[in-house]
């Protein structure tokens, strides 16, 4: 089995920063790649960002891009999620997720959810 942990979420204001961290455990023998997804109140979840774990290529969602960041540390099996210029409608849960078997656009495992709140 395999275990993700996120933390970092909580409330901050307009035009804030919260950095996501989200840790992979159990199982892993290979990690292709790594997503941020989102789900706000009564809306369905979306993607945020990915990364590629060799070539470390990073995908965004236009709403997001040029104000939040996804990293890695390979050794630690955690990704990153650096939100800057927060905004009222980036509040949502958001989760992690893992590629362990290069199957693109599908996740094998999936975090509990941390929740990020933005003030107007």
């Amino acid at each position: 089995q395999v275990q993700l942990v996120e933390s970092g979420g909580g409330l901050v204001q307009a035009g804030g920063s919260l950095k996501l961290s989200c840790a992979a455990s159990g199982r892993i023998f290979n990690i292709y790649h790594m997503g941020w997804f989102r789900q706000a109140p009564g809306k369905e979840r979306e993607f945020a960002a990915s990364i590629f774990w060799d070539a470390g290529f990073t995908y965004y969602v236009d709403s997001v891009k040029g104000r939040f960041t996804i990293s890695k540390d390979n050794a630690k099996n955690t990704v990153y999620l650096q939100m800057n210029s927060l905004k009222p409608e980036d509040t949502a849960v958001y989760y992690c997720a893992v590629d362990l078997n290069g199957t693109p656009g599908h996740y094998d495992y999936w975090g509990q959810g941390t929740q990020v709140t933005v003030s107007s």
